[in-house]
């Protein structure tokens, strides 16, 4: 059975990338591949349930405090969804850079990323160095 395979059929929970072995082999590839993957299944989840809550929530609220209520609610859940829309466009760039060999490195400086990031950010296309310079740049033209 290949890395890729053993992975894919289970060893999800149980596996998890370590410095000690080679950055990006097939293991870590199939890894952050599946977790791209649940994340992505578990937003889509959610935003079918949150049309379903809109589409059932069109009742008329004599009160105008329990309408300003209920469209604060929709407001919040809708910008939410917002983010995750952004999120998932995010999370398909990651599964292309995954396609073409480019994912686990930095944009700017073709380094690794690092595993510790990857995991807590797996969209991130920036290692922790570049991103603190592309932040830094940042502040310094908004302050202009």
């Amino acid at each position: 059975m290949t890395a890729l395979a053993s992975v894919t059929s289970g060893d999800t929970a149980v596996y998890r990338p370590s410095d000690d072995e080679p950055f990006m082999n097939d293991r870590q590839v199939a890894y952050f591949k599946n977790k791209l993957l649940a994340w992505k299944e578990d937003i889509l989840r959610e935003s079918k349930g949150t049309v379903t809550n809109l589409k059932a929530e069109t009742e008329n609220h004599p009160d105008l405090v329990d309408r300003a209520s209920s469209e604060s609610d929709r407001a919040l859940e809708l910008r939410t969804r917002d983010r995750q829309r952004k999120l998932i466009s995010k999370i398909d760039e990651a599964l292309r850079r995954i396609e073409d060999g480019t994912y686990g490195y930095c944009e700017d400086t073709g380094e690794p990323i690092g595993l510790g990031r990857l995991e807590a950010r797996p969209t991130a296309t920036l290692s922790v160095e570049a991103q603190e310079r592309h932040e830094r740049r940042e502040r310094v033209h908004r302050d202009d």
